[in-house]
């Protein structure tokens, strides 16, 4: 399957990081006197670019500078809270794992800064499995906007259309369909009903391994 790519999302569906962003952005939120609700952490903070999550939360463009100083804060802030709590989705590294010994070309693609994507990825040991590593330094534009596995598939001497892409998000399905990749909703932080429709579905990696990948592109669907 060397012509063949797995891309994952890193946030809800590497590591269960949601709570903690959550967590975070209470916290922040609450210092500035920004009012929320679970509600809205839903629809308006999971997979999303933090220049949208700002503007919308504050209720006003939040760009330049001003995004720059209170991202770096936000996110400086989940992770000294998640640092201690790094762990993968059960079953991850097996699966991935599995994909590499079946000789597919894996990458992650992240809206998060790279300083998480780091945290993550040294955290759980993984970086040197990735051939392709991009977050949100790398693109210009943010999902829903395909750029992000485009650029991937790139990286990686594949064409989309040769891609699988885990996604966890409504904006990251939405930007990996654009893509024209094959999409598996990872059901950690919505549900099936939820995300645009997808290939297939997994709660975690449990049982999951590259056979059940290369079914999605025997099958041709979609």
């Amino acid at each position: 399957m060397d012509n063949y790519a797995v891309i994952f999302d890193m946030d809800g569906v590497i590591a269960h990081t949601n709570p903690y962003h959550t967590e975070a952005f209470k916290q922040f939120f609450d210092k500035y006197r920004v009012p929320y609700t679970e509600q809205e952490f839903e629809e308006h903070m999971y997979g999303k670019h933090n220049s949208y999550i700002m503007s919308h939360f504050f209720k006003r463009p939040v760009r330049g500078d001003e995004l720059k100083r209170l991202e770096d804060e936000k996110e400086g802030l989940f992770r000294e809270i998640y640092k201690a709590q790094i762990k993968p989705i059960d079953g991850f590294l097996e699966f991935l794992a599995s994909l590499k010994a079946a000789g597919f070309r894996t990458g992650v693609a992240t809206s998060a800064p790279r300083a998480n994507l780091d945290l993550i990825m040294d955290g759980l040991g993984f970086r040197t499995q990735m051939a392709s590593v991009l977050s949100s330094e790398d693109v210009q534009a943010h999902k829903p906007d395909p750029e992000i596995y485009l650029k991937s598939a790139q990286n990686l001497g594949v064409d989309p259309t040769h891609c699988v892409v885990f996604e966890d998000s409504h904006s990251g399905v939405t930007a990996a369909i654009r893509a024209g990749t094959k999409v598996v909703g990872v059901l950690t932080s919505h549900t099936r009903e939820q995300l645009p429709p997808c290939h297939d579905y997994v709660y975690d990696y449990r049982g999951v391994d590259a056979t059940r990948v290369k079914q999605l592109f025997a099958s041709g669907n979609g």
